[in-house]
This record gives structure tokens, sequence and C-alpha cells, in this order.
């Protein structure tokens, strides 16, 4: 639409000549409707194509399995009212508003496209720049908000770590096991757990000192090996860790600072936490550990010593003196040692835990391609109405450039209604961005708090980009000899 009526001068005479020859009203709105109706078809066979190209690519980036139905009658039917409804929209505002030039006055020179002309234009402008700016704001934000979660605690270190399953003869010969990964020298420490990015189970039905009766319990209740602080490297905020010279440790409790909260201990060590008829004593405190979302709360986390029956995993920390493929290769030969029919899998610690922010990776990289799509489209059309504009001023141009107007001087004069439009798209995209990001960034308890500033680069960028677009033309006009414009006067 805008770039068609932008060209509405150009083919002012066309449509003159045309009615001066016979031709009716509704023959020309016809030829408008059929020229949209080929442009959206050659659009239709083109986007095809850039599907079939681009949606490997796609796929990969969404998570998605999205395969063209070529046979579903239904995939047609919606393409065919795509195709009708678009060249419809597309061509109707062309197809009546050129097709009711008067040819008296197009052929007389005296046709001028009235004051509110360029009003839809400047609308679809105004209309494109702030959806693009909306998603500027918005990829920048769930940028900021991945990044924020990344750059929390998590309690341990996960450089080096890689988690192996507990398989069946494993559990028998843990201590072998880790005695002969420690000769190979392939690992520094190793330790059976739960889950290290993940909860496995949590349990209830916990009391304790000042308790009140009506507070529901539901602790994360992880089942660890003696050497497990070793060796994800926890940090003991108070007490000690476990430790194979106190017996009394296989009735002990480690807990995280969210717990000593939830309890509201101020010196939890000492303290006896009461399960059914058993006793626990908590013999230390541990910063909190980051094991489920990134973006909420941690919740209150018991650790205890249990048998290897009652894990699932097995974390080791890698040698850092060797080379990790090595290392690895050295724990695959040991584990076809112990565990012949179970193949070797194992995974990162650090690849585990990045995996938390896929969904929101997601949503960043697509908001980013729509982004960049939005703006191209939007540049298109800021492109033809500078097209159109400087063809309108080229006498005007001509004139203020021999009485002595710079090239600056021009630019800031075609420029000058483009910034209004784009601004004008600032205004109204910032608070509706707003709005909508803040809505989403409430679904997360650690979430980052939206900046300004974050407002004043979407706006720059957007301008930056206008500039651009219209330079171009503006400058081309500018820089056109005057002679030519005005040699005909």
């Amino acid at each position: 639409m805008n770039l068609t009526t932008a060209r509405s001068e150009k083919r002012a005479k066309e449509v003159g000549i045309r009615k001066t020859v016979g031709s009716h009203r509704l023959q020309l709105i016809g030829r408008f409707f059929a020229e949209s109706y080929i442009t959206v078809l050659i659009a239709f066979v083109l986007s095809l194509l850039l599907v079939i190209l681009f949606l490997p690519s796609f796929n990969e980036v969404a998570d998605k399995k999205i395969e063209i139905p070529w046979l579903n009658p239904l995939f047609w039917c919606t393409s065919l009212a795509f195709i009708v409804i678009t060249g419809l929209l597309a061509g109707s505002y062309p197809a009546f508003y050129l097709s009711s030039f008067q040819p008296l006055k197009v052929l007389k020179g005296t046709f001028k496209v009235g004051r509110f002309a360029s009003v839809p234009r400047q609308v679809l402008v105004v209309v494109q720049f702030t959806v693009s700016i909306m998603l500027i704001i918005g990829t920048i934000i769930v940028y900021q908000q991945i990044q924020h979660a990344k750059s929390r605690p998590v309690g341990y270190t996960k450089k080096g770590l890689i988690n192996l399953p507990l398989e069946g003869e494993l559990r028998q010969h843990f201590e072998a096991f880790r005695t002969d990964l420690k000769n190979a020298g392939a690992i520094e420490e190793m330790a059976g757990c739960q889950l290290l990015t993940g909860v496995w189970n949590s349990n209830g039905g916990f009391d304790w000192e000042g308790k009140d009766p009506d507070l529901a319990t539901d602790f994360p209740n992880n089942s660890v090996s003696v050497d497990f602080g070793k060796t994800v490297q926890w940090q003991i905020k108070a007490g000690r860790d476990f430790s194979k010279a106190f017996a009394t440790d296989s009735m002990a409790f480690i807990i995280n600072e969210s717990a000593a909260r939830f309890m509201g201990f101020k010196d939890p060590v000492g303290k006896t936490i009461r399960q059914g008829g058993e006793r626990f004593t908590i013999i230390g405190v541990v910063n909190d550990i980051l094991q489920e979302s990134p973006f909420f709360p941690v919740r209150p986390t018991l650790y205890h010593l249990d048998s290897y029956d009652a894990m699932v995993n097995i974390v080791l920390k890698l040698n850092p003196k060797q080379n990790a493929g090595r290392s690895i290769s050295a724990i695959e030969g040991v584990w076809k040692k112990y565990v012949e029919d179970v193949p070797f899998n194992y995974s990162f610690v650090d690849e585990a835990f990045g995996d938390k922010f896929k969904v929101e990776e997601r949503i960043g990289k697509l908001s980013s391609y729509f982004a960049v799509l939005a703006i191209f489209i939007s540049c298109l059309g800021l492109f033809g109405m500078a097209s159109f504009v400087a063809e309108q001023r080229t006498k005007e141009i001509g004139i203020r450039k021999v009485l002595g107007a710079s090239v600056a001087n021009l630019l800031q004069l075609l420029s000058k209604e483009f910034i209004l439009l784009v601004s004008t798209s600032c205004i109204i995209a910032v608070p509706v961005a707003w709005y909508y990001l803040s809505q989403w960034l409430n679904n997360y308890d650690y979430r980052v708090h939206i900046s300004w500033l974050v407002f004043l680069v979407a706006a720059v960028l957007a301008l930056v980009i206008t500039l651009l677009t219209v330079g171009f033309q503006a400058i081309k006009a500018a820089t056109a000899n005057p002679v030519r414009s005005l040699r005909n006067e």
C-alpha cells in the first residue's frame, strides 16, 4: 500500500490518459487489483521457497518439528484465503484512490494529491515502526533477563563437573570405582547424590523447636555421599561438612540458608530436626545451591548421608591438570569394567544448567529475528515515502540550492517529517512495550528491573535506522544538479 501510493503522482498521468481514451473507473480498479494480486501470487511462491529453505533452521531455533503439509487441503485453502485478503488489503486503497483522479486536472498539470493524501502512508509508517520498536525493546529485555539469571550465584563450582547415572553394579562397587578413577588421574573427587541440577524428591513431616504447628513443610531432601561437598565445592557458611570421622553424621543434616531462614534459626548448628521417630542434628549451613529454575527463589533444602541404593546420580570433578577429553576416555574405560551392559552416557553440569535457559533464549532469538524482519519491512515503506517526497520537492530543492542551501540544510529539510513520524512511533511503543514486558517479567520471581535506558537505546536505534534509510534518498536529491530540475521552467 505504502509503496504503491507513493508512486501515485507518477501514475496520475497514466490514469488520466486511460480515462481520456475511454477506460471506466471500474476497469481501472480491476487493473490495480490485478496488479496487486499478481504481486501477492509471486510473493506467495517466493515465500514457499523461503520457507523450504529456512524451515530446518527455524525448527532448530524454535525447538519444533514443523513440516509443510503439501497434501493437506486445509493448508491450500488457508493459503488461498491469505492471498485473497492480502491482495484486497494491499490493492484496495491504491485502486480506489488512483482511479478517482480527474483526467483534465492530471493532464493539465494542475492535479494536486490533496492535503490529507499522505495521511494513510504516515499512519502505516507509524504502525510499522511502533511494532519494530516494541520488538527491539522486547529483545533487549529478554536478553537482560537471561543474563541477569545467568549471573546469579549457584552456590557451587560448575566448571569441570560431569554427571553419570548410578547404575546397578556401581552401587556395590562405588568406592572401588572411585579409587580406579583417581588412580587413572581422571578425576579430582567423586560423590553420589540425587540430582545436582534438579530436585529428585521432597519430603514433609518435619518438626523442630519453635515450629508453628500449622506450618506445612515440603523440603527437597537430597541423599548424598560424604564427599559431595568436597566434589561440588559448596560454600560452608556455618558449622562443618560431612566427615567420615564422625559416625553420628549418618543422623545429621546440612541445611541451606533458605531452610535456616524458613525455620527461624539464627544459629542453626546443633539444633534438632525431627521426622517421625527419628532425630537429626544440624551440623552445618551452606549457601543456597541453585538446583531448580534460576528465575525463582531457592527452596529450603536438606542434605543427608544415605546408602548408594537411595541415589540415582554420580557427580565427578574432572582433574584440572589433565585434558578433559582424555579424562572422559579414562572414565569410560573404567565404567565398562564395572557396567558392561549399560551405555556410557555423561553430561556436563554447566550444560545441564544452561538448559534451564532454553525457553527464554528461544524467545530472545525469535524476537530478535522478528525485530529484524519488522525493521526491514518498515524501512521499505519509509524508503518509498522518502522517494515520493524527494520527487515531489525536486523543483523546491533545486531553487533552494540555487539560493545557497547546503546539502546539510536540505538533508535536514527532507528528514524532518520522517523523524517526527518515528518519534511518534517511539511515544506509542514505549508505554505499550513497558506494560507487556512488565507482565511477562512478573512471571519470574528473580527478574531484571526495566531501565529507561532500554527505551532510549531502542528509540535512538530506530532514529538512526530512519536517518540511514531516508538519508540515501535525501542526499541523492540534495546533490542533484539543480539545472536539470529547473530547465523546463
